[in-house]
């Protein structure tokens, strides 16, 4: 019997939409920052402080303010070149407009914009906060001049104008986001702290600074971060109130096949594993291959390591798992390529498949002849191996030992490899 199919002359042309300039973005926000809760609302900072930060990583930037306003307004400030003003040969409108107005419109698509390393690679980041956005203006300061431009959930109110002279460059983007948009908005000054924070650790050198000025007066705390140390002050920061096993952390700084690959990493006596990860300074929440390949090497330089020294002869697994040899390690991964390939324009995930080679290649090569150069503290362990053995063969093979037992052993085995370190 032929199925009751509904009659469907009624959906023709007429039925499709065409979404033009930045309407996708406001009619699908999710699409684009994740969502529009708190989560998104704060996704729209990070987008323009990305612009800043890869304005630092291409050598033209050493100061980013961000400041909070009242009227829920956010300004980022960066002394880098300033975006173009000039008129783009393609869209007839100055540069400035074009990347503030256009979807996948920027200077990281290898067009000579100076970026070998970036994060904003997908050309909709200011464009989207513009969208999502009840008002912002654009403040580009080069060639001696003051550039201002105004615009309104995503299109231009006003002309490109010049407002005076000045002898600083970089760009100024203040934004109000729009209510219609965000059910919620709230920035939250800490959240905005921590992320700065760790933006400056990934970023060694550079000044980036925070400033609260909501109240009526104008005034408001302040915070500046600036660290020397990088990623190594970070697993420092990370481990101030734990008891850390290794001090100064292990740093491995290295670039292969034009893949820039830093590591820091140190023990404490918590059980639990602090892992983050990073891709050209955006934190991949989800990991991808520079995470998988870190947690390969290490597993196997340790496993080698205690296999070349016959301290795993009595083990009957054969080896040490990725969960033993991680448990109460802290470790920072961050990598910078040139074309990085995330899961989505929210970047939690990087799949690059020849990053996961890289790391895995650099972090076994820099444990193994870590471990090798440092013989004494392995001769201070003379039964640690042994001990090792017999712990995780009790944790395998005793399923009637309690919880508290097995933690207890597993505390003691992350003390003793962590003298490695």
């Amino acid at each position: 019997m032929t199925p009751n199919i509904k009659q469907q002359s009624d959906y023709t042309a007429k039925q499709i939409t065409v979404l033009e300039g930045l309407a996708p973005v406001r009619k699908r926000p999710g699409m684009y920052i994740g969502g529009t809760g708190l989560t998104g609302l704060h996704h729209l900072v990070w987008e323009v402080v990305d612009n800043a930060i890869d304005e630092a990583m291409a050598g033209h930037c050493s100061d980013i303010i961000v400041t909070l306003l009242p009227d829920n307004k956010v300004s980022v400030y960066d002394n880098g070149r300033g975006i173009p003003v000039d008129t783009h040969k393609q869209t007839k409108k100055s540069a400035l407009e074009t990347v503030m107005t256009t979807l996948h419109a920027g200077g990281k698509f290898g067009g000579g914009g100076g970026y070998k390393v970036s994060g904003g690679l997908h050309g909709v980041g200011v464009s989207v906060v513009n969208a999502l956005s009840s008002w912002m203006q654009a403040e580009v300061y080069r060639d001696g001049k003051i550039y201002k431009q105004e615009y309104e959930k995503g299109k231009t109110k006003t002309k490109l104008e010049s407002s005076g002279k000045s002898d600083k460059t970089g760009t100024k983007i203040t934004f109000q986001a729009d209510s219609e948009i965000f059910p919620q908005i709230d920035f939250g000054y800490q959240t905005i702290i921590n992320h700065l924070r760790q933006q400056a650790y990934l970023t060694k050198g550079i000044l980036i600074q925070i400033r609260d000025r909501r109240t009526e007066k104008g005034e408001g705390s302040s915070y500046s971060f600036y660290f020397e140390g990088g990623i190594a002050s970070y697993v420092q920061h990370i481990n101030r109130n734990k008891k850390t096993l290794n001090d100064p952390p292990m740093y491995i700084d290295k670039e292969v096949d034009n893949i820039k690959v830093e590591i820091a990493l140190a023990y404490t006596d918590d059980y639990n594993v602090h892992e983050y990860s990073f891709a050209n300074n955006i934190n991949t929440k989800e990991g991808g291959t520079h995470l998988t390949g870190f947690r390969t090497a290490l597993t196997r330089a340790i496993n080698d390591y205690a296999k070349k020294h016959d301290y795993l002869k009595d083990m009957k697994s054969g080896g040490l798992s990725g969960d033993d040899v991680r448990e109460g390690l802290t470790t920072i991964i961050s990598v910078k390529l040139s074309e990085p390939q995330f899961e989505g324009q929210t970047k939690s995930k990087l799949g690059n498949p020849e990053v996961r080679t890289v790391v895995d290649s650099v972090t076994n090569q820099a444990l193994s002849t870590y471990l090798e150069e440092k013989p004494q503290d392995a001769k201070k362990n003379n039964g640690k191996m042994s001990f090792i053995s017999s712990c995780t063969i009790g944790c395998q093979s005793s399923p009637r030992n309690s919880y508290q037992k097995r933690s207890t052993r597993r505390n003691d085995f992350t003390r003793k490899i962590s003298r490695l370190f």
